[in-house]
Formats: structure tokens, sequence, C-alpha cells
């Protein structure tokens, strides 16, 4: 499958994913719903299909640059947190992205300098440790805020105006991406589309409380997102079966997303 086919499909996941996350806050509240959108509901599907046309060692590259680039994602939503204590949401996602691309640019280029001076076996490691240790410590510094349970009220129309505008900044990132270079393409495709869109309608709608609870979820989700990246990046590289390693990558992101839920809680 070409690139363009790939970038379609993230763009036709892009909603799904936001669908999915709303769906379960109806059911569950903002913090199962932030979860949810943590998941690789995007990217495991995109890492399936990449897994069709290409071998095991390419993907495997795939996953240690997302690693990579997951320190960056983490800041983007803890800074989103604090601000909203006292802005209104535009506010706090410009802010968030600020601290987004700052955080993502210095990763990057202190992860090219170890590569160059340390070589390929200690860079790789040292990303991975600091991708498995950033979920924690986002939640760590994170404000805190009163745990609300039970679903949350969405309407079908705010729904689909959720949906829209995820596609509509899953498609600006996609285009920009494709005119810039591969390290500052591998962060801006890494950025967090739902991890921007729920919570710029969730602080307007229910406030700094829930908004909270809602990122906090989201770094819990996406500490299933570093497991199933983390795990694939070294299944890729131990088992015969490429498809096995997918699913075994897959299983751990649930399991390890559910548990520091519980641990959390």
């Amino acid at each position: 499958m070409n690139l363009w086919a790939i970038e379609a499909l993230k763009l036709a996941l892009i909603p799904f994913s936001i669908l999915a996350a709303t769906l379960v806050s109806r059911r569950f509240g903002h913090a199962i719903g932030g979860i949810v959108s943590g998941l690789p509901l995007i990217a495991g599907p995109i890492v399936a299909i990449l897994l069709i046309d290409h071998d095991a060692q390419f993907v495997a590259s795939i996953a240690l640059a997302t690693l990579i680039a997951i320190p960056a994602a983490l800041a983007h939503i803890t800074t989103f947190a604090w601000a909203s204590r006292r802005f209104a949401w535009p506010i706090c996602l410009l802010a968030a992205a600020a601290s987004f691309f700052a955080f993502g640019s210095l990763i990057t280029s202190t992860n090219v300098s170890a590569s160059h001076s340390a070589g390929a076996g200690s860079s790789e490691s040292v990303a991975m440790a600091i991708a498995i240790l950033a979920p924690p410590l986002a939640l760590a510094v994170m404000p805190r805020a009163a745990k609300l349970t039970g679903g949350v009220a969405v309407p079908n129309t705010e729904l689909l105006f959720r949906m829209a505008f995820a596609v509509l900044l899953g498609a600006l990132i996609i285009q920009g991406s494709n005119h810039l270079s591969p390290r500052a393409s591998g962060l801006l495709l890494a950025w967090p589309i739902t991890g921007s869109i729920l919570p710029c309608f969730t602080l307007p709608l229910h406030g700094h409380q829930a908004t909270v609870n809602l990122l906090r979820g989201f770094a819990n989700g996406l500490f299933g997102f570093v497991t199933f990246f983390a795990c694939l990046f070294w299944l890729l590289g131990v088992l015969d079966s490429k498809w096995l390693a997918f699913a075994l990558a897959f299983f751990a992101a649930a399991i390890a997303a559910f548990c520091l839920h519980r641990t959390v809680r």
C-alpha cells in the first residue's frame, strides 16, 4: 500500500477514534474516555497495514520513531491541563502546542546526538526508557482534580462537531508533514489529535476538573500506547511471525492501560 493510501486510512481512522472515546465517555465518564483516546486506535491499524507491505525491521524502525515522540505528546496534555485552570480552550491549546514543539524538538535533537555518539543500540534503549517513564511522570506533575464518575451527556450534534474538527486537524497535519524535513514530519505526525480535540470541547462545557480527569485518563491510555510500540519493537526482533508480534503487543497495551488506571485509582 502506498503512502497516500496509508495517509487516507489514518484520516479515516481519526473520527473513529473520537467517536469511540466519546461513546465510552457517555457511558463511563471522562477518565475512561481519556484512556480510550490514548490507546493506539489510530496507530494500531496503520501499523497492521505497514506490516502487509514491509518487513519487520522497517516497522520496528517506525515503532522506535514513535516512541521518541511520546514525551512531546505528554508535554502537550500536561500543559493543557495546567492552563485549563485559568484560561479558555484557545489559549490552552496554543500553550500546549508550544510545549509540544519545544519539547519535541529538544527530545528528537537529543536522540539524534545520542545515536551518533553512543551507537544505535544505546540510543534505542534510552529512547525506550524515556518513553516508558513519561506517562507516570506526566501523571505525577499534572494538576489534581476530584474524581468524576458516571456517564457524560454528549449531544449528537456535539459529537458530529468533534469528528468534523478532528478530520480537519488531521488533514492539516498530514498535509503539513509532506512539506517538512523527515524529523519535523515525524514530530508533526505524533501530534495528539484526540488529546487536542476532546479537551477543547470538555473545558467550556464541563469545566477544569472534568478536563483534568479526561487528560489524566489520556495519560493512562498513552501508557498503553507506549507499551504497544515498545513491545512491538522488541517482539519484531525476537519472533518469526510479525503478526503474532503485533497481536501480543496490542494485547499488552490494553492490559497495561487498565492496570495503570486501577493503580492510580
